[in-house]
This record gives C-alpha cells, structure tokens and sequence, in this order.
C-alpha cells in the first residue's frame, strides 16, 4: 500500500552542483536512513522544485535517474513512489523492468531460449491438439489421470541421477509447489529448518507463513558444512536440512560426492529430513549422484523444467520417502489438488519424443560458451560458476557494497541481483556479492553487461554513484 508522503524533504542548503545528482543522493540516504520507505509517494516534480528552488527540469532528471536505478518508480495516475520491496521486507532478486526500458536484464533467472524452443513447442501443441486423451481433458483423479506422465517422467529423472518407483514420484506445477509440499511434510509448525546462509530467495517467506523457523549455516565453496549442520541439530535441534547442492545457490557453490556424503551421514545422527532442491536438473552432465540416491528413506528431491528447458513448462516432479509418501499426496491435494494435466501431457510427449533431450543437450551448448565467456570478461576477479551453470556469483571487493554495486551497474544499463535477496534472515556472516544471470540476454548483450561489470569490479566505487 502507497504511503503519502508528507514529511521528508531535503535540506535545500545540502543541494550542490550539479544538484540533479545531489538531490537524487538525498533521497536515496533518506531511503537507506529509513526517513522515506518503500511505497512513500514523493513530492511531484513542480512541488519539489518550488520547495527546494530548482527547476523543474532538474528535478525531472533527478528523478529519471533514480528510476534508472530502480530506486523509484513513477506510474500515470499514482505519482512517483519509493519502489516496494518483497512480501518480507526485501528486494526480489530480479530487478522490475519496465517495458523497452534499454537495460540487459542479467537478474532474471532463466534458461537460454531459441527456434528450437519455438519450434518444438509448436510441434507438440499442434500434435496435441488432434489427439487430448480423455483423462487429460475431463480428470478430477490425480492418481489416474497422470499415471503415464508419471512413467515418462521417470525416464527424465534417469537423467538427473533418480531411479524411484512410481508411486513415490509426484507430479506438480513446477519447483515451487514441490517445494511447498516437500516443507509441509518434512516439518511442523515450530520446527527449525536450516540452509545455506545464502538460500532459495523464497525459502523465508514460505518458512514464516506455515509457523517454521529458519536458520542459515556456515557454508565454503561446496555448501553448507558438515560441523555447522551438526552443531545446529545438537544445539538447537534443526529438525530439516533444505539445501541446493548442485550449483543452483546464490553462490554456485557444488558439493562433491565426499561432502554429500558427510552431509547424509550427519542427517542420518541426527534424523534429520531433507529437502534437496534440484531445479536445474539435469543441466550439469556430470555431477555426483544426488542425496536422494544417497539417503532415499529421508531426502524429499524435486526437479522442474522451466529452468532447464523453457519457462512454458511449468512441469516438476517430486521423488518423496516410503514413509511420507501419504501425507506428501495429501498435501498437495489440498494445495494444488493435482498438476494440471494439459502441461504434463506437453512435457511427457517432448521426453517421450527426445525432444525434451534435445532441447536440453542445446542448452548445454549455450550455457557452455556464456560460462566462458563470463570467465574470460570476469578473469581475475573473485567469481564461482559451474561449466553449465544459468548463473555465477561474483564476490565484491573491498569498498564496494552490494547495493551500490547493483546501482551502479543499473545506471550503466546492466541488471544484476544483491547477494541481500537470498539472506536467511540471521546475523550469520555471508559473502558479499552479486549473482549474474547468463541465460536472459542474446551473447552480445550479455558480453557488453559482462565488461560493464568486470570495470566496476576492478574499480573501486565512485563517490558519487549517479555518475554516468
């Protein structure tokens, strides 16, 4: 809800020139003092420049920049308002683009789109459209309905390193109902679920709005470690790990199959629950086996494909233990009720097809030169990544603060998300840094975002961060 904002102006004595940059740096230290906040509306532009003796002209290029900057936003009819953050209190690791705005949108992230994306979408929707099974287009049972996607599926799975019997493998909606479903069965209100100190960006509200604590833990360059995951269960009786082990966290961070299994072996001391996210799945063709080969009687896994094929299939999967395999149907009965049968018939014709396989070897391909090519720009600096990875993480220098940074590089047209977005919500030191996205831009762009970037890294940051 907008707030209208009736008290904060700034001091007219603090205006120095060139005072459209000065007045946009006061109204971004009221934002991070907490005199204005997200959804203060500001004075119009003629009202500020009558309060404070400017022009109009300067306020308007004042407020153009921090527009740039994605600190305010101005919409027809509703003035220009300090721009909201997420449902608990932070910014969304994407940045808000705004129609043509000229900005290479390395924040988003997604995998990298083609033709043959186009082509093999149309292929299976116009194959669709002459032949909708029945219980694809009238089913209300779940069971039934999905029983041969649920078999095609487990030829995907292979891919990821999963071999489960059908009846523990649940069809959903994508990642985030799995997601939603493995935490309502894995723990109960009260109960301390604990992850990497930089998690899933969404992992904190889902947390606080079904009655769970959450704690980040001590991680390295493989994850979270195995003495902090203990010590949490001893002292402070974690009840569920939730982790992404595969290069899918903020930080790219990949365990090998010695730290996987000394993770598995402190869960089992302890018995602990896991929920392994797996979203990219099978992008990375050589990895270790995952923790639900490891552990199948207490790893919750799920997998999807919109990040690893495309965003239109919102189709994912989740492998749950013998022992929940009842109460993790039930749940999703009474939060989904059951994967929509239309997009599962989709994707279970591309796999049965090889389509889907093709399309994934493709993105590997275009991951493979984007990884490289963030190395060669990035080389010297700081930065994690995977050979395939849809992301790298980039740790900032000294001098340099994360917000800062992602200004900075907005206002030289490069969007990229804060390390901040993916806290866990405790005072636990964490890596200072950003993610960089490489699948959204075409490989121009995103080497032009890349050398943006790699020059403010290797820099240390300007005093005043609305230099262009």
């Amino acid at each position: 809800m907008m707030n209208i904002m009736t008290m904060w102006l700034p001091d007219p004595a603090s205006i120095t020139r060139p005072a459209y940059r000065s007045l946009a740096r006061a109204v971004v230290a009221a934002i991070d003092s907490g005199a204005l906040r997200p959804g203060d509306r500001l004075p119009t532009h003629r009202e500020l420049a009558f309060r404070l003796g400017l022009s109009v002209q300067t306020v308007s290029r004042a407020y153009e920049a921090l527009i740039r900057a994605d600190v305010i936003a101005g919409e027809v009819g509703r003035g220009t308002y300090v721009k909201s953050t997420g449902p608990d209190g932070r910014a969304p690791p994407y940045q808000r683009l705004e129609g043509d705005e000229p900005v290479v949108d390395c924040s988003m992230l997604m995998p990298v789109l083609g033709e043959p994306h186009r082509t093999a979408l149309d292929r299976a929707l116009a194959d669709l459209s002459g032949d909708v099974p029945s219980e694809v287009l009238g089913s209300f049972r779940p069971r039934r309905a999905l029983r041969k996607h649920v078999e095609r599926a487990r030829g995907w799975l292979s891919l990821c390193g999963i071999d489960a019997r059908p009846d523990r493998i649940l069809p959903t909606n994508g990642a985030t109902p799995a997601m939603t479903v493995a935490l309502l069965s894995a723990a109960a209100p009260g109960d301390l679920v604990v992850t990497e100190v930089l998690g899933h960006h969404t992992l904190k509200s889902l947390t606080q709005l079904h009655g769970l604590k959450l704690e980040g833990l001590a991680c390295d360059v493989q994850g979270i470690l195995p003495e902090a995951l203990d010590r949490a269960a001893r002292k402070r009786g974690a009840r569920v790990l939730y982790v992404l082990p595969s290069g899918n966290n903020a930080c790219a961070a990949t365990m090998d199959a010695e730290r996987r299994a000394e993770i598995v072996a402190v869960a089992r001391r302890h018995d602990m629950l896991i929920v392994e996210n797996d979203a990219w799945g099978p992008l990375e063709p050589r990895r270790p086996a995952p923790l639900a080969m490891l552990a199948p009687e207490r790893v919750f896994y799920f997998t999807a494909l919109s990040k690893c094929l495309m965003p239109a299939l919102r189709t994912g999967w989740l492998v749950v233990p013998d022992s929940h395999v009842t109460a993790a149907f039930s749940r999703h009965m009474v939060t989904n009720w059951m994967a929509s049968p239309l997009v599962a018939e989709l994707s279970a014709r591309l796999i049965e097809r090889g389509e889907a396989l093709e399309l994934l070897r493709w993105q590997r391909r275009a991951l493979a030169r984007r990884n490289i090519i963030a190395r060669q720009l990035l080389d010297g600096l700081d930065m994690a990544g995977g050979a395939h990875g849809l992301h790298v993480w980039l740790t900032l220098s000294d001098g340099w603060d994360e917000a800062g940074f992602v200004r900075s590089a907005r206002l030289r047209g490069v969007a990229i998300a804060p390390g901040s977005a993916f806290e866990t919500g405790n005072s636990r030191p964490r890596p200072q840094g950003v993610r960089i996205c490489l699948g959204a831009p075409d490989e121009r762009g995103l080497r032009d975002a890349l050398t943006v970037i790699a020059r403010l890294a290797r820099n240390r940051p300007e005093p005043d961060f609305l230099t262009l």
